[in-house]
């Protein structure tokens, strides 16, 4: 009997760890990036980097790491997501 209650007590615990290890996966390679005027996260990943590719060449800057770059900037760039929408034009 007190077999099955710790093979009972392992099959919980398995369970109450599943749903929280799936999760963290969701987005596995990607940074996110707190937007605080737009109160959302950015999750960076290879389409959000050609919009910003995009948005430096329409903004006629330079290409720097979103990594590297200075919060002021991002928050810029962030603001002329929400303004545009997530519908960029790559030319």
């Amino acid at each position: 009997m007190k077999r099955f209650l710790a093979l009972g007590g392992l099959l919980m615990a398995a369970a109450m760890i599943a749903p929280v290890a799936v999760m963290a996966d969701d987005h596995h390679g990607e940074r996110r990036y707190y937007d605080r005027d737009g109160r959302d996260y950015h999750y960076w990943n290879a389409e959000e980097d050609g919009r910003y590719r995009a948005y430096l060449v329409e903004q006629h800057r330079v290409y720097v790491p979103f990594v590297r770059v200075s919060v002021r900037h991002r928050q810029e760039y962030f603001r002329y997501r929400h303004e545009h929408g997530f519908k960029v034009e790559v030319r």
